[in-house]
């Protein structure tokens, strides 16, 4: 027992580190036969597009997720989905009136998704360094927008390219021309900018004098504008002072000619109340004098009435004297009293008149014998 406990085991350590060899050699060699033939859990990234091949063709395009796949030398490759950022310069354009300038222009280049499956298919087997390669990708972008800036700037004059509004025309047929050359190549392009334009010293220097020339000729022509505006402001202000003043003088023309009008329907009125009184005051005066009349009328014929007894009496004493004779005496007769007394003196002889008082006897009897 104790023998057989203490033999080496050497033999058996060899043995396992053989099967380990061979199994590894036999893996390994799997893998490498294997790798034309399958696949396993292969990663498409966010900001990346899978492609499927199968016998060097492509079979499908896919999106971020993780894949495997058996057949006849299949494979999967990986394309950037990211833009591809570039930024261009060229100092040495010519422009079509022989004029020297320089161009900075950026962008975004993009590579076909998985939406752009046909042209994946066509283009690949030229431009897929361009696919899988940034820098590629980057070169040819150069070169592309070195060529679209030439053409745009050439048929464009110096004025046209680089001036006001002309710098987004030449931007936006830069952007036009550019996207045309890089669809060749299966790439669009977004966000072109034209962000700096180059000159010489020379060139800046002479551009700037007609910039300020421009400058100077446009403020003259505001000048003269703000002048004529100022001028008909002015005459305006004045214009609007002289219609006041005369809206002024209207008006006051106007209320005194309506109190004018006022004083004259006044007067007329006035006047219309002087008509009325006088004419009320000769109607009452015809009716005081036509009572006057009447009353005059009535008091004559009322003294005719009155006076009708004795006018009668005068005219029949006036016609029987004997008559008016007897009235008269018995007129007196009836006057006389007891206590009267008579004095018969001759014509011509003043009568002693004596008064009877205390003492005094009557010297004639007056009274009448029985």
């Amino acid at each position: 027992m104790k023998q057989s406990s203490s033999r080496p085991n050497i033999p058996l350590n060899i043995g396992l580190i053989a099967t380990v060899v061979i199994i590894s050699v036999v893996v390994i060699a799997g893998l490498s036969f294997g790798s034309n033939f399958f696949y396993l859990l292969a990663r498409v990234d966010a900001q990346q597009v899978g492609i499927k091949f199968e016998s060097g063709q492509i079979i499908d395009v896919v999106g971020p997720g993780v894949y495997s796949d058996f057949g006849l030398y299949v494979e999967m490759k990986t394309v950037n989905s990211q833009a591809v950022s570039f930024d261009v310069s060229d100092a040495e354009i010519i422009t079509e009136d022989k004029q020297r300038i320089g161009l900075r222009v950026t962008g975004d280049a993009f590579r076909p998704d998985a939406t752009r499956f046909d042209v994946l298919q066509q283009k690949w087997a030229q431009y897929s360094q361009v696919f899988l390669n940034d820098d590629v990708a980057l070169q040819r972008l150069q070169a592309l927008a070195q060529q679209a800036m030439k053409v745009c700037v050439g048929e464009r004059k110096f004025d046209d390219a680089i001036i006001g509004t002309a710098r987004d025309e030449l931007r936006s047929c830069i952007d036009e021309e550019l996207s045309k050359l890089a669809e060749n190549y299966g790439l669009q392009i977004e966000n072109v900018v034209v962000p700096e334009v180059i000159l010489s010293p020379d060139v800046q220097a002479k551009l700037d004098l007609i910039v300020q020339s421009r400058l100077d000729t446009e403020k003259a022509a505001q000048d003269k504008l703000k002048a004529e505006a100022e001028a008909a402001a002015e005459q305006a202000r004045q214009e609007g002072e002289i219609k006041v003043a005369q809206a002024r003088i209207q008006e006051e023309t106007r209320q005194q000619t309506i109190l004018a009008q006022l004083e004259e329907e006044k007067l007329i009125a006035e006047q219309a109340v002087i008509q009325a009184q006088k004419a009320n005051d000769l109607l009452a005066a015809q009716q005081d004098l036509e009572i006057n009349q009447a009353l005059a009328v009535a008091a004559a014929e009322k003294a005719k009435a009155d006076l009708a007894e004795e006018l009668a009496l005068a005219d029949l004493y006036s016609k029987n004297p004997a008559y008016l004779q007897l009235l008269i005496a018995q007129t007196n007769a009836s006057a006389l009293k007891a206590t009267d007394k008579i004095i018969f003196t001759p014509e011509g002889v003043v009568p002693t008149i004596v008064l009877p008082g205390p003492g005094i006897t009557p010297t004639v009897e007056t009274t009448t014998p029985q």
